[in-house]
């Protein structure tokens, strides 16, 4: 009844892509290459992948467009391909939704494992999450107990416990608590972070939940059960 993960590699470098097929490949997926942007999407919608490795420097539409477009409509797990080493365009692709980059030029035994992982994290998790979000009355619940929130911390949560292991820049996080377009500064969004993390401690010991990712933001990530 399970399929072999489907994997797109959006890639316009045929060595590079040819690379990346054989090594998907030999990991047990099916993939398949796109090497313009403005056909990824449509793709996407006839192929339904698993997963999507795409490369920020495309022709047509480039990267971060179809990433953005992408977005809009899908949570389809996304692991940017970028040459850029600058620290923003590592930045945009987190905030523009990606769950990983890695940069050019890179081993495919790691892009392997970072599709394994990203696999694994997407599919569910693989003990209980015992976060529970109750959109109807804004609370989120620990083992049946509400966490005493804020609404603005209620909206910070809960974007993070939604999408466990996403990391989020603190802009992006600024614009999720802040619909109003009120001049603050991101800033403000450590100190959520923090009052979030003494609330959580209170409630359930053991953490940290909300993790930094320094010169990116954060993530939200459950602990690893303890083993018998």
């Amino acid at each position: 009844m399970s399929h072999s993960p489907r994997i797109l590699i959006a890639e316009d470098e045929p060595k590079i892509a040819a690379l990346l097929d054989e090594y998907m490949q030999r990991a047990g997926y099916l993939a398949s290459i796109v090497d313009e942007g403005d056909r990824v999407l449509p793709i996407i919608k006839e192929m339904h992948p698993d997963l999507l490795l795409l490369d920020v420097m495309l022709p047509g539409m480039d990267g971060l467009q179809v990433l953005r477009e992408l977005r809009r409509e899908s949570e389809l797990p996304v692991i940017m391909l970028t040459a850029r080493v600058e620290e923003i365009d590592r930045l945009l692709g987190l905030e523009f939704g990606a769950d990983d980059y890695v940069c050019k030029p890179f081993s495919p035994r790691e892009v392997v494992a970072r599709v394994r992982a990203l696999l694994r994290r997407s599919s569910g998790p693989v003990f209980a999450n015992p976060f529970v979000i109750d959109e109807s009355t804004q609370r989120i619940l620990i083992g049946g107990k509400a966490l005493p929130l804020t609404p603005t911390e209620y909206r910070l949560l809960q974007t993070l416990v939604a999408h466990p292991g996403r990391v989020y820049s603190r802009d992006r996080l600024l614009d999720l608590m802040h619909d109003d377009m009120r001049d603050v500064t991101d800033r403000v969004v450590d100190s959520h972070i923090r009052n979030l993390r003494r609330k959580l401690d209170d409630l359930v010991p053991g953490g940290p939940y909300v993790h930094s990712v320094y010169g990116a933001g954060y993530r939200f990530e459950l602990p690893e059960p303890a083993s018998a």
